[in-house]
């Protein structure tokens, strides 16, 4: 049975770190803890890095000045379980911090939509066989992508280990990044962040959370944390008012299937109202909840961009991509020639994911309670996590206001809008879809870059 919040194996977790040593190191403390929760398995790295090198990626445009990075981590060998990652290093920089982007799902690939149609240093042109760079990319941070076994390229040799949930996964990223610390050991004094969108709203919370812990338990630092920033924010209760708030006030339903609703429905427990919920998703009709104003991907060459020039066909040339032979062979992916295609997600783990949270507003009540930076986004035409979840959410979190809401402004455009509370920031990203760096390359990264300096998103 599950705790209150879903920790049970988390709470089992810190309560067996707590009753030892304090001054252990991770080492000394990983052979104490049983591996069914142990988050903190190190495996030998001696020779790891240099192996992961990419020397080119097929098709990657000409002039690359930075380094990329690409493989496996082990992070339960029992199991037979190792995540794969990718990392761009930024550009003539000793110094700069180290980023985390994690995608949800749960079950969506943090690399082949994260890095390849987001953030990352590279895109995938028409056709799946170039790529492009990418003049927003986020990877002037040096930027590191991972996801849990049975999504994307990450694997596991048991097969119980693809019935997951929130608990397994805070522990395998913990685990996967004390060990990437030992492949790349001039990155552990640097200061860390971990962004990520939709289900990672609840994976970036609960993975800061267990960094704080263990390193408050191993009385080292293991992981400089300063800060996380994340597109969601999970709250069960509040998400379900906000779905159907949000699409009357953006003319996607009418006002008598809200009234109903509103009327007839109470999201803290089971009731009867599924009947005007079916009406609303009836009267959205058929539109891209990541972009509710994009076209949608067709089969026809003359399919337009969105508004904004996204490409909703780009998942498709990065399913090309990913899945041609050279390509994985230069990504150091696949190596155990998994069954079947690589996909940027994975139905299974997501029907299968057998721990959920209903909020993380604890969590997030914590991290900023203990200095942590914590930065909330939102596009304000995604209808997967809407900006009224978030707005609601904040609400019951009940945060003092530091600097009132604003416009904020890049060559005198309204880029969106933000306000400041303590130690909690919420952006919302103008003309933004689900994918907010797609959607918006230039004014996402102005919002990351503000992010990393601690400074707000400029006001004019």
């Amino acid at each position: 049975m599950k705790g209150e919040h879903g920790y049970d194996g988390y709470d089992r977790l810190v309560k067996f770190l707590q009753a030892s040593s304090l001054r252990k190191s991770v080492n000394h403390v990983n052979e104490e803890l049983n591996n069914e929760y142990s988050p903190v398995y190190i495996g030998p790295q001696d020779g790891l890095k240099a192996a992961d090198k990419i020397t080119a990626l097929p098709g990657e445009p000409k002039g690359v000045n930075f380094d990329q990075y690409s493989g496996y981590v082990t992070v339960d060998p029992k199991a037979g379980r190792s995540l794969f990652y990718y990392f761009a290093e930024s550009q003539n920089s000793s110094t700069k911090p180290l980023v985390l982007w994690l995608n949800g799902g749960p079950g969506a690939s943090s690399f082949g939509i994260g890095a390849m149609t987001e953030l990352g240093p590279f895109q995938v042109s028409k056709g799946g066989k170039t790529l492009w760079e990418n003049p927003c990319a986020w990877n002037n941070g040096k930027n590191s992508y991972f996801s849990p076994a049975g999504v994307g390229f990450s694997y596991s040799n048991t097969s119980s280990d693809y019935i997951t949930g929130d608990t397994k996964t805070a522990a395998d990223s913990y685990t996967i990044l004390v060990n990437w610390l030992e492949r790349f050991p001039e990155y552990k004094t640097r200061d860390f962040f971990i962004t990520g969108e939709s289900y990672a709203g609840r994976y970036v919370p609960q993975l800061a959370q267990l960094i704080l812990h263990n390193n408050k338990i191993t009385n080292q630092t293991v992981i400089n944390l300063k800060g996380i920033a994340e597109s969601s924010i999970t709250d069960i209760e509040t998400q379900n008012w906000a779905t159907y708030d949000y699409y009357r006030t953006h003319a996607l339903i009418s006002d008598e299937i809200h009234q109903g609703i509103v009327s007839s429905c109470n999201f803290s427990s089971a009731d009867a109202c599924q009947t005007y919920k079916s009406q609303a998703h009836s009267a959205k009709g058929h539109v891209d909840d990541n972009d509710i104003y994009a076209p949608l991907c067709s089969s026809s060459s003359n399919t337009p961009p969105s508004i904004n020039d996204y490409d909703p066909c780009s998942d498709n040339y990065v399913y090309t991509y990913l899945n041609t032979p050279a390509v994985q062979k230069s990504l150091h992916a696949n190596t155990t020639r998994i069954p079947g295609p690589w996909k940027n997600y994975n139905g299974y783990i997501g029907h299968n994911w057998d721990d959920e949270t209903d909020t993380v507003l604890p969590v997030i009540k914590e991290l900023t309670s203990s200095g942590v930076s914590v930065w909330l986004y939102s596009g304000d035409i995604d209808s997967v996590c809407f900006v009224t979840t978030t707005r609601y959410a904040l609400n019951k979190l009940r945060l003092s206001v530091k600097t009132p809401w604003y416009a904020w402004y890049t060559q005198g455009e309204v880029d969106g809008y933000a306000v400041e509370y303590e130690n909690l920031t919420f952006v919302i990203v103008r003309g933004a879809g689900h994918l907010v760096p797609s959607y918006q390359p230039a004014r996402a990264l102005t919002l990351f870059s503000s992010f990393l300096v601690g400074k707000l998103p400029p006001s004019n």
